[in-house]
């Protein structure tokens, strides 16, 4: 097949197209910086024409596009309106511009994948959460909404479209494990909050995985949430890292510390309810990694 990606260089998008070259697929990347990605994917840059010319060879289309909820690094996590703007602008712009690309060819794509993210689901909530959750309405809720809306009329088009609402990524390439991983590293880790807040997470093999299964299988379409089928708390989680490190779980993170360093981006650590890929497992994918600890074991090891 011939996979476009748009986001292709960001934590998932860089390991979905590895696995895909690997596979012996041709894989192209969208990029602002073409000679990022030359030497090893084909380059497509963001004007419409190069645009047009690429989809028109493209089986699949896989968007991933987005600025990082977390910012860059911890010192940009603040959720300011500069940052906020960043992360709403930078998911449209690229719906709307593979959308009107997509609608000016002949020959279409078969399969349209859009990302979204399970703060779709109103993370305050306390109960379970699958693919027929209604949406909150606070930020995350809102940009997710907005996100998956930017290219709904691609399925008017005839296409085929798939949208991934995305758990918490664990990788030990990058995304916020290292991060939630250093504090144990160094003896001072624990809990957040109260840590009764439920972690949402998936392994990025089966993010990986369950995409390309997803794509395909044309049986599929619509709405799929991309997260293990065990949930845990933030309290489980940080035992269950504290075990995997070899170190303590010991000192909690006070909520107000961190509602004072982060203001509304705070809410990616303290808030979280269970979210089920019930669709996914509906659909006959089998997880690499269903349970926390195997993951962990796999991702970190000692």
């Amino acid at each position: 097949m011939n996979i476009l990606i748009a986001g292709g260089t960001g934590l998932i998008g860089s390991s979905l197209a590895e696995s895909y070259l690997s596979d012996g697929h041709q894989v192209s990347i969208i990029s602002r910086n073409p000679a990022k990605v030359a030497k090893i994917y084909h380059p497509v840059a963001w004007d419409e024409p190069s645009l047009v010319a690429a989809l028109g060879q493209t089986d699949a289309v896989i968007n991933l596009a987005g600025a990082s909820l977390a910012g860059e690094n911890p010192l940009q996590m603040r959720w300011t309106p500069k940052h906020k703007q960043a992360i709403i602008s930078s998911r449209l712009t690229v719906g709307k511009k593979l959308l009107q690309a997509i609608s000016k060819l002949d020959r279409k794509p078969e399969a349209f994948l859009q990302a979204s993210a399970i703060g779709f689901y109103d993370s305050k909530e306390v109960g379970p959460a699958d693919e027929k959750t209604v949406s909150g309405n606070d930020f995350l809720a809102n940009v997710c909404r907005d996100w998956e809306a930017s290219t709904a009329d691609i399925e008017e088009l005839g296409v085929r479209r798939l949208v991934i609402r995305i758990g918490l990524v664990l990788s030990q390439s990058g995304g916020l494990l290292p991060l939630l991983a250093l504090p144990f590293r160094l003896f001072v880790g624990g809990r957040i909050g109260s840590g009764n807040q439920f972690l949402s997470w998936v392994h990025i093999q089966d993010v990986v995985e369950s995409i390309k299964f997803l794509i395909e299988h044309p049986e599929h379409q619509g709405i799929y949430n991309l997260t293990a089928p065990n949930p845990v708390t933030n309290r489980e989680f940080s035992c269950a890292l504290g075990e995997t490190l070899h170190r303590p779980s010991w000192l909690p993170v006070p909520a107000f510390a961190l509602k004072l360093i982060l203001g509304e981006a705070a809410t990616l650590a303290l808030d979280g309810r269970p979210v089920y890929p019930v669709r996914l497992l509906k659909s006959g994918y089998n997880f690499a990694f269903p349970d926390l600890a195997s993951s962990l074991e796999d991702l970190l090891p000692a």
